[in-house]
């Protein structure tokens, strides 16, 4: 037996007893278990209080920060342990309720097409399920690493006739879907800088897809948004007024402006109720895997530059080279005060710092923290917010060992390049390297 369908099997006989449980009941031990995760799971909880104090428009303090992420821990361990009672439920309606389905359902019956924009909010899943048990549709489904786990969700999601569509084939489907009076269902709130779109989202730019956007407009249809709230054991759905496209407009102009209107509804539901969105997703994230090793690869990061004039003055002309590595991504340069007209980054925010204490900033927002500092405790102080790595000039010389030489003399930037960069990015190997 191969370990994905073991691991399957294990998950599908410990989470049997749960569909003889009530909604309410499940919520119960979602809050317990949720609770339980947020502890143990380390980088999970980094990465949700991280991305919730990237959410400027939340402004949260730092009790607040936690009281959320924890919340939504207890809900999306709650959407995970209702797949087996919503596998065999035989009448949702009386978990799943849709507060105003009229305007969707007439359009349907008048074989217009509608794209149903929703996220990861609260169970996610009941949107597919409640909109399939009454209109004909489709939905965009992207596969997870365990092909058995993954056969086994999409059952649930197309138990009522509905169909899924891979990310691949998402575009031409979906617009033949929506060409014959289907509904298309996207969960869009996903980062995506690959997508070559952005804009504001709860007031920091992030990546999405455009593709709700394009296929309203090529196919002439309505946008929805749906969004769901969970409340004593129940979900309630709700849509949105359609958002039609303005087809005086050329495509290019009209996308934009549709994501915006979309997102701007989207963005309001979770203002209301932030505990019940994935904040365990990175939704700020920014660049692509194509230059950065992975485990580089964050959305969020603080420099710490050295409080001695001559340490600072051989770094201050080299650390541009993180502007080039990071075009995108959020980048805190924290500078001696005494240097503050030594140093100005365009696009960098700027912080300051007059004694060691100043550098143990309760800050969740840094995934990394690049310390250049002669203040080694800064790295357990940031290890015990939201950081993952807190790396300093010794480290990166060490992850840049098999690409360095020892008849070359490098650089701060060289090594720093060879450190987070792959291989034909900003740096080439040579025979001296290799």
């Amino acid at each position: 037996m191969n370990k994905q369908l073991l691991a399957f099997r294990l998950l599908y006989i410990s989470f049997a007893p749960l569909k003889l449980l009530s909604h309410r009941s499940i919520h119960r031990v979602g809050k317990i278990l949720g609770s339980l995760t947020y502890y143990l799971h380390t980088n999970f909880r980094k990465k949700s209080l991280s991305n919730l104090s990237l959410a400027k428009d939340l402004d949260l303090s730092e009790k607040e920060l936690k009281k959320i992420a924890k919340k939504s821990f207890q809900s999306l361990v709650t959407t995970c342990l209702e797949y087996p009672k919503f596998a065999e439920e035989p009448d949702i309606s009386k978990s799943i309720t849709c507060v105003n389905p009229e305007l969707a359902d007439a359009f349907i019956r008048k074989k217009q097409g509608i794209v149903f924009f929703c996220g990861h909010q609260s169970n996610w899943e009941v949107l597919f399920l409640d909109g399939t048990r009454r209109m004909p549709g489709v939905a965009i489904g992207r596969p997870i690493k365990n092909l058995y786990i993954y056969e086994w969700i999409q059952s649930i999601r197309e138990r009522f006739g509905g169909n899924m569509i891979s990310p691949q084939n998402a575009i031409k489907e979906g617009f033949k879907a929506l060409k014959r009076g289907l509904f298309l269902g996207i969960v869009g709130d996903q980062g995506m800088p690959e997508s070559g779109f952005s804009c504001k989202f709860l007031g920091r730019l992030a990546w999405t897809s455009p593709s709700p956007a394009l296929l309203a407009y090529k196919a002439k249809c309505p946008i929805m948004v749906a969004t769901t709230k969970r409340i004593k054991g129940k979900y309630y759905i709700t849509y949105s007024d359609p958002i039609w496209p303005n087809f005086e407009n050329t495509i290019d102009t009209e996308m934009p402006i549709l994501m915006t209107k979309t997102l701007e509804i989207f963005e309001k539901s979770i203002l209301e109720n932030p505990g019940e969105w994935l904040w365990q997703h990175n939704r700020w994230k920014q660049e692509t895997p194509r230059n950065v090793y992975y485990k580089y690869r964050y959305d969020c990061m603080l420099i710490i530059m050295p409080d001695d004039r001559l340490e600072f003055t051989k770094l201050k002309d080299e650390i541009k080279i993180f502007k080039e590595i990071y075009p995108l991504a959020f980048i805190s340069l924290m500078i001696p005060k005494a240097f503050e007209k030594d140093l100005n980054l365009e696009g960098v925010e700027t912080l300051y710092y007059q004694s060691h204490q100043d550098l143990f900033k309760r800050d969740y927002r840094f995934k990394i923290v690049y310390n250049f500092s002669r203040y080694i405790k800064i790295k357990k102080h940031f290890l015990s917010l939201s950081a993952m790595k807190v790396v300093d000039l010794n480290d990166l010389r060490k992850d840049a060992s098999e690409h360095l030489s020892e008849k070359i003399d490098y650089s701060f930037s060289d090594i720093v390049k060879r450190a987070i960069c792959r291989p034909g990015t900003l740096w080439e190997k040579t025979n001296a390297t290799q």
